[in-house]
């Protein structure tokens, strides 16, 4: 192994895998913390999937610090933390105490903090991060149901959370290339700066970056930080080249999708596909809350519509209800008795011949593969950037695409399944 990854969500882990598959590195993605007896996957590159995002502080630390051992023992060179394209996250945390404690355990005196994800409009310029052409406290992140985002400078954030100087590389500094980025940084290390935030407006501003930190031991941020260490192993003689995969054999069956992301874009998605004529069925906290609905009677209805599109379960739906549901039930309630549901109907769905299944937010993924018992995916092909399809090697004979709720054009519900033969 060259790479390892450690992502804290589900979503998140298939995205990076992404990216590293895409630019030549075999990657594989395992969910949840290795067992300490377990061998990992040979690949150049592992992913390992956690949970972390909003887990409580001392988990998310405790999981990450396990992944990263695995990983090390596996013959990891470098580790990547990788956390959202918009910084998910709460007051407390979990960046940046997962980040000082990677950084303890690896003796890494300085880290970066990237990101950015151009090709899904987000950026950094002056360490702001911005989400298309509004910064982040301006974009739909401010009304997250778990992680409102209300800052947008990431040196602020980035200190607050890991109680830690933290400094900037400016745009300048990454237009003039990989040599002065590694100059700024030795600078900013020897002024006693912890944590760099890194402006990145394009792709070639990840490569600059990911050229320039070629030595770090640890870096932080999102799947675009990824795209440049290919490469820097390429150039050590560490790793040939080849081709991402264009394609992914799925095998036959039918075809389905959950969504419990609240996102902008997937109730866009969402809306797409009714307008095409799913199948569809709304899925309410309230009703499974008081047992008028339940996941028997969500995967009956699913098994018994045609088969010639896919079948729709959706939880989605705009801020204000949201808002309304988690006042009724609180916020980890409504959360979670939705996440157990769409657990148990994707268990549900694979028994009654479901093998290609479509997952759309960060938590709806991690509990819909939980429940189905996957423990190792084998990346394909990208839908949309950062969301490829995968192949389940270890459970059920199926691919599943997770997708973070932010992720994806309008007919991306509709067009998954081109990419599948």
């Amino acid at each position: 192994m060259l790479l390892g990854v450690i992502a804290d969500d589900m979503t998140g882990a298939t995205d990076v895998a992404l990216m590293l598959n895409r630019a030549g590195m075999r990657t594989v993605q395992v969910i949840g913390v290795p067992p300490a007896d377990a061998a990992l996957p040979e690949a150049d590159a592992v992913v390992v999937a956690l949970k972390s995002r909003t887990n409580p502080v001392a988990e998310a630390i405790a999981d990450s610090l396990a992944a990263c051992e695995a990983l090390l023992k596996a013959g990891a060179r470098q580790i990547l933390f990788k956390y959202c394209s918009t910084f998910d996250s709460t007051a407390e945390g979990n960046i940046g105490p997962v980040a000082n404690a990677l950084a303890e355990r690896l003796g890494t005196k300085l880290a970066i903090v990237c990101p950015a994800f151009p090709a899904n409009g987000r950026s950094i310029y002056q360490g702001y991060l911005f989400v298309g052409a509004v910064p982040l406290h301006e974009s739909s992140m401010k009304d997250h149901p778990l992680t409102p985002m209300r800052d947008s400078n990431l040196m602020r954030l980035m200190a607050a959370q890991a109680k830690a100087e933290t400094g900037l590389v400016d745009y300048a500094t990454v237009l003039a290339g990989p040599a002065a980025v590694k100059a700024r940084l030795a600078k900013l290390e020897t002024g006693g700066v912890r944590y760099a935030v890194t402006d990145a407006l394009t792709n070639e501003d990840l490569m600059t970056l990911g050229h320039a930190v070629s030595e770090h031991v640890l870096l932080t941020g999102g799947s675009g930080i990824a795209m440049g260490l290919p490469q820097n192993f390429r150039r050590a003689g560490l790793l040939p080249e080849r081709p991402g995969p264009q394609e992914l054999k799925a095998p036959a069956g039918r075809a389905g999708i959950i969504s419990g992301s609240c996102s902008t874009a997937t109730r866009g998605q969402i809306k797409a596909a009714l307008e095409a004529g799913y199948p569809a069925l709304k899925v309410d906290p309230l009703a499974l809350a008081d047992g008028s609905q339940d996941a028997a009677g969500l995967a009956a209805w699913a098994l018994a519509q045609p088969q010639d599109k896919p079948f729709l379960f959706y939880s989605s739906d705009d801020p204000a209800e949201v808002a309304a549901v988690q006042d009724r039930l609180g916020r980890e309630k409504a959360g979670s008795i939705v996440e157990h549901a769409f657990a148990e109907v994707a268990r549900r769905l694979s028994e009654g011949g479901v093998t290609r299944l479509l997952v759309a937010g960060g938590e709806t993924s991690g509990a819909t593969v939980l429940g189905l018992g996957i423990r190792t995916l084998e990346i394909g092909p990208e839908i949309d950037p950062g969301v490829p399809w995968t192949r389940v090697v270890d459970g059920p004979e199926m691919v599943v695409a997770l997708k973070s709720g932010n992720f994806g054009a309008p007919d991306f519900f509709l067009k998954a399944w081109k990419l599948l033969r």
